[in-house]
Formats: C-alpha cells, structure tokens, sequence
C-alpha cells in the first residue's frame, strides 16, 4: 500500500522531447503539474478561442528547458502564434497526449478502464 512519504517520492512528471524540424532541433515537453494545469485551464477560459492560441498557451504550459523550467512565459504566446502551425501542431499533440488533453487521451482513457473492469468477471 502507498504511503503519504512514497508518494511524495515519486516522480510522476513524466517528459518527452520532441523533434521540431521547423525550429531546428529537439524541445522537451512535460507532463504538467496541478497548478500549471490550473492556471493553462484559466487562460483557456479567460482568453482567445482559436487554435493557435490553445496551442501556444498549451507550448507556455507544458515545453521547459534543460534546466526543467519552463522555457515559454505568457508574455510569449503572441510570436509563438506566429511560428510554424505544423510545429505547433507537433508539439501541442504530444503535450496534449501525455497531458490528458483532447479526443485520442480521452479514448485511450476509456479503453483502459474498460480492460480494468473486464478483468474482473463478476459472474456468479
């Protein structure tokens, strides 16, 4: 069984690097923590719709550096709009997947819990 101090220890804040031929070289993208989710939920509902700004606002969120910290701030999401919408894309799926975000996590979501309840019968 866990333990307050096991999960405390544990390194849950998993990390991709991603390939951006468009900008050259390799970013790193980070599964959020519960406060950088909240304040991406809050500029979601408090800022543009379109889907360039999701993405950048997402890049802000979820892209750090080699020192782990983020590489993006708020102030940057105007000439990240501008960048490549094909790296933007790329980058913005793979922080979307391993973030929970969007119709493929949500459909991997559901065929995980369907294989967990189907392992028990429940079948007398």
């Amino acid at each position: 069984m866990l333990t307050r101090e096991l999960i405390q220890a544990a390194v849950d804040l998993k990390s991709e690097v991603v390939l951006v031929p468009e900008w050259g070289g390799e970013v790193t993208v980070i599964v959020m923590d519960g406060r950088a989710r909240d304040a991406f939920q809050v500029a979601m509902q408090a800022g543009d719709k379109s889907v360039s700004y999701f993405q950048a606002s997402l890049l802000v969120a979820a892209v750090v550096g080699d020192d782990a910290k983020p590489l993006f701030t708020a102030d940057d999401i105007d000439w990240l709009r501008n960048k490549s919408s094909a790296a933007l894309t790329r980058v913005g799926r793979v922080a979307e997947r391993i973030n929970g975000f969007g119709v493929a996590a949500v459909e991997e979501a559901e065929k995980n819990s369907e294989a967990a309840t189907s392992g028990s019968s429940g079948s007398a």
